[in-house]
């Protein structure tokens, strides 16, 4: 009786766990459908922002359709129509900035994060001191540890996790209020999208995309999450309205 009662809870558990894993199946993911990596080419992309788009006006139409936080979405469709007047030939679409928003920082909701009105992130984001552990490489400190408080080694800042020395380079004023803040997610969306243009890049291309994703973080397992978030995020956008400013 009890060899058999055993088989019956065994066979109970195993229905259970096949029901479970249909229905999961069944729900859609963080992803959407899920659209196989192709490390030849960049991911499918929204037709490019019309030149006037109001930033504020298409995130709000646009933001539930994505599960993007409406403050953050502004952010990367105003990088997307700056950096197009910075560097047209680069061809970034905003739905590249969101994959590398999603897995950086949760489009800067990470660890209860807020992104307010005026686009600047409370608490401030900052990551972990690179020490050389935990996979990652050691960085010593190279800003007194202004942006990122720690005098004595590095770490990730902001929305789109700049190493201070990175920020050196691209921080920029992407929200026009005269300061170039890698907390504030306008400043942080446009840094990220020059970088990945950087070198004369055209990110519509397959090896151009890749190698500047990789720039962002060397990593492969990486760049397939910011291609499979990127992808997602376009396939779920209707394509952009006539909106003016």
């Amino acid at each position: 009786m009890r060899i058999r009662s055993l088989l019956a809870a065994l066979v109970g558990i195993t229905v259970l766990v096949a029901l479970v894993v249909l229905v999961a199946g069944q729900l859609p993911g963080p992803r959407g459908p899920g659209t196989p990596v192709d490390r030849d080419s960049p991911p499918p992309a929204t037709a490019p922002l019309a030149a006037g788009t109001d930033p504020a006006s298409w995130a709000g139409e646009t933001a539930r359709g994505t599960g993007i936080p409406e403050r953050t979405l502004q952010a990367y469709a105003n990088a997307e129509l700056k950096q197009r007047e910075r560097t047209p030939e680069c061809g970034l679409s905003w739905s590249t900035l969101a994959g590398i928003g999603r897995v950086e920082s949760r489009h800067a909701r990470i660890d209860g994060a807020d992104p307010g009105t005026d686009g600047r992130v409370e608490p401030p984001i900052v990551g972990i001191p690179l020490d050389g552990s935990n996979g990652t490489r050691r960085v010593a400190d190279t800003d007194g540890g202004r942006l990122d408080g720690d005098p004595v080694l590095d770490r990730a800042v902001g929305p789109m996790q700049f190493l201070p020395e990175t920020w050196a380079r691209y921080g920029t004023d992407g929200g026009g209020d005269g300061v170039a803040d890698p907390q504030q997610v306008d400043d942080a969306a446009l840094a990220a999208a020059g970088l990945l243009c950087a070198g004369e890049r055209d990110v519509t291309d397959g090896d151009d995309w890749w190698d500047g994703v990789l720039g962002y973080n060397a990593s492969g397992s990486y760049a397939r999450e910011v291609w499979s978030a990127a992808a997602d995020y376009a396939q779920r956008t209707p394509e952009p309205g006539p909106q003016r400013r």
